[in-house]
């Protein structure tokens, strides 16, 4: 018996925001090779409002990187969702997820702050959601946020 994401995203509450349009018309959110789809860095975005601005160990507690990343990855399945032509249920797996976040000098669990994606992944997808991670501290994010997420997702054909 498959396993339907939508119905797992609506018992978690979590609607999935539009997905938001490529900030250049020189990148794409989401390019699809065979069934290989390389996702653009999404940042914690609701709508129009960038949430999380900051240091994540300064400005941002790690409590709200791990929030911040986890509506980053709630971006990347809407993404996803529409680089599938809505079929949320053609994810196989998760492959790769790359999680930067905007630490602070010092701050040394970029990891814990990633938890909040792995987490939500594998809530939604269970076991397609379990992937290859790596979480990196960085000096600064695209518009000041504290965490961008990326990552590599096999789909059906």
């Amino acid at each position: 018996m498959s396993v339907n994401f939508q119905d797992r995203l609506d018992a978690l509450g979590a609607e999935l925001p539009p997905a938001a349009k490529a900030g250049s018309p020189f990148f794409l959110q989401a390019a699809v090779m065979g069934n290989l789809v390389f996702m653009s860095g999404q940042i914690p975005r609701r709508g129009d409002d960038i949430m999380y601005k900051g240091r994540v160990g300064d400005t941002l507690s790690p409590e709200e990187g791990y929030k911040a990343a986890r509506l980053c990855a709630l971006n990347l399945v809407a993404q996803l969702k529409e680089a599938c032509g809505g079929r949320i249920d053609k994810v196989r797996r998760f492959l790769k997820l790359t999680v930067f976040v905007n630490a602070s000098p010092g701050f040394t669990d970029a990891s814990g702050v990633a938890n909040g994606a792995s987490e939500l992944l594998m809530e939604v997808f269970g076991e397609a959601g379990r992937h290859a991670r790596s979480a990196i501290g960085v000096a600064t994010l695209p518009r000041g946020v504290g965490v961008e997420v990326e990552a590599i997702v096999e789909i059906a054909p």
